[in-house]
Order: structure tokens, then C-alpha cells, then sequence
């Protein structure tokens, strides 16, 4: 297997969580099959979640901590995000992350839009694992929401930039597992780890 450049972003806004887990376990189970690994939390990171009204013209600066980030997104061969869902989206935080690092010239080109009139993409040629927690089972979701939150992750974040394909991986029942469930979610992500998938 030909060794990736993976960046992985813990995407829980709290020290302690699922999430900080499974980053650490796929981190972990990458570096130890050869494939270079960085890693970030998304608690360790300090910055304003708000966009702002500036637009793209006048844009809110980058905190130190997001030019790191996006520098390493940049960097990157495959993308890792953990994440839990809360009320049926992402943390405040992580999407106030994404409003303030997705931006045009860094990520999408709207000088220059595709064949259909929507901006280029400028992070294509990567892939992406979204590992998801929640306690609504997955069943629900599709049948009642349409897997709404996959599928904005998928083409409407990580399509719109050119990160694809996007693979999800869904954990549900996380506030409270059953006997070794976490440790079988663990088998399964550490798998996810040494194979960069």
C-alpha cells in the first residue's frame, strides 16, 4: 500500500469524547501502517465561529490555529473527520469551523465556475472518512429525514470543495453502548486506520 498524507480533525467541541477517541485510534493504526498522520482537536483550537457579513471581498482574517488547519487540509492526501450529530446537524463549533476555512480562493474558485455555473473546486484529488455518532439509529434517519446530514456532508461540503468520494461511517446508540459495543466500534475504525480508508 502506497503510503497517504491523512490530516485528521477530532470534530467535538468538548476534551473528552467518542470523537477524540476514534481520531486518536485511526491517528494510531495510520501511523503504525506507514502513512503519515496530523492530527487536530477541534476543543484545542481558539477562534471566532462567526463568518461575519464581510462576504468575499472582505473576508474575516484567519486566526492562527485555522491557517494551521488549513494548511495541513491543504497538505493533505485523505481526509478524517469525527464527529457526533446534535439535533440532526454538526456542533456549533466544527460548523462555525467549516464557514471560516472553506473559503473562496483557498477551497472553491468563483472566478472560474464548472460547466454548470457553480465555483471550481480546489481541493479535488482527495478523499475523505466521516465518522458520525449519534442516538438516532440510522434506520430513522433515512427513513425519516433522508439521511439529510450525510448528504449535505457529502455535496454540499466536501463535493462542493472536490473532496471525493466521501465515505460515512455511522455509530448510533453512542450516549449509551451496549456491553462491548465501543470496543467494536474501535476494532472497526482501527481496521478504518491501517487501511487510510
Amino acid at each position: 500500500m502506497t503510503p497517504k498524507r491523512i490530516f485528521i480533525l477530532d470534530g467535538h467541541p468538548g476534551e473528552a469524547s467518542l470523537s477524540r477517541t476514534f481520531a486518536e485510534t485511526y491517528g494510531a493504526a495510520a501511523t503504525a501502517s506507514g502513512h503519515e498522520v496530523r492530527i487536530a482537536h477541534l476543543s484545542d483550537l481558539d477562534f471566532d465561529i462567526d463568518f461575519g457579513g464581510g462576504g468575499y471581498s472582505h473576508s474575516k482574517p484567519l486566526e492562527p490555529t485555522l491557517t494551521k488547519l488549513l494548511e495541513d487540509l491543504e497538505w493533505s492526501q485523505h481526509v478524517v473527520m469525527t464527529a457526533p450529530m446534535w439535533w440532526g446537524g454538526l456542533p456549533a463549533k466544527l460548523k462555525g469551523l467549516i464557514d471560516r476555512i472553506l473559503l473562496p480562493g483557498r477551497a472553491f474558485d468563483t472566478r472560474n465556475p464548472n460547466a454548470i455555473g457553480l465555483p471550481a473546486p480546489m481541493l479535488s484529488g482527495r478523499t475523505a472518512r466521516v465518522v458520525l455518532t449519534s442516538d438516532t439509529p440510522g434506520w430513522f434517519m433515512r427513513l425519516a429525514y433522508g439521511n439529510a446530514l450525510i448528504r449535505q456532508l457529502k455535496g454540499q461540503i466536501f463535493g462542493f470543495v472536490g473532496v471525493k468520494p466521501t465515505r460515512v461511517t455511522w455509530f448510533s446508540g453512542a450516549s449509551h453502548p451496549k456491553g462491548n459495543q465501543i470496543d467494536k466500534w474501535l476494532g472497526s475504525i482501527h481496521r478504518l486506520g491501517t487501511e487510510a480508508a
